[in-house]
């Protein structure tokens, strides 16, 4: 390695707090993914270390149809849960203290998590975890060939947004337990995940003021 090539920053950044998401957010956004198809564990980022984690084998057959992972400064806090208080008029909805959740739809085999993709946001899911706001956002990765030119989820096709909301509603289950935990609500266009993607940064910036 010659002097050149040395980094100016010689440790890992923490992909919850130290990812930039890029000059044109929110249209475009770098993000972070844990999950990927094939995987048959669930990884998850410990929020101290920054490191990924294994956090629980899949015990059931679920298989999450598409990159996974969160927005880098983002959190799921009293903004969050008034955009979906307002959608379903409530008051008593929380944010599930986490930072926002991201499925990336690709034609590409990405073998494994714990890497940086760009992306645009297309949509998202509006869920409720009990009574708190668990949204997940749907972005495709930019430039990808099959998927690339979609800018909204109402030019996806319809059986990809049910697979991804069949997943979602589904994925914390228990056969044979009859009490579902993941309540579906409702699709929403790239205008309003923006609109909650900000929400969430403005969460994050009022949860780290002063920390960082």
């Amino acid at each position: 390695m010659n002097e050149k090539t040395i980094p100016t920053i010689a440790h890992k950044a923490h992909p919850w707090h130290g990812i930039e998401l890029g000059p044109n957010c929110p249209d475009e956004l770098r993000v972070f993914i844990e999950i990927v198809p094939t995987d048959t564990v669930k990884y998850e980022v410990d929020k101290v270390s920054g490191y990924l984690s294994l956090d629980r084998p899949q015990k059931f057959s679920n298989i999450v149809p598409s990159l996974y992972g969160f927005i880098p400064r983002s959190y799921c806090g009293s903004r969050m849960a008034g955009l979906t208080n307002e959608a379903i008029a409530r008051y008593d909805v929380k944010g599930d203290g986490d930072p926002l959740d991201i499925c990336v739809l690709t034609e590409k085999d990405v073998t494994h998590g714990d890497i940086i993709v760009k992306c645009i946001p297309i949509g998202g899911i509006r869920l409720l975890d009990h009574d708190q706001a668990d949204d997940k956002i749907i972005a495709v990765l930019k430039d990808d060939a099959v998927y690339g030119h979609i800018t909204d989820i109402e030019q996806l096709p319809m059986e990809i947004s049910r697979r991804l909301v069949h997943y979602f509603t589904t994925y914390k289950d228990i056969p044979g337990d009859s009490k579902k935990r993941m309540n579906f609500i409702s699709l929403y266009n790239a205008k309003v995940a923006k609109d909650v993607i900000k929400a969430s940064l403005e969460d994050y910036n009022e949860l780290m003021k002063g920390k960082l």
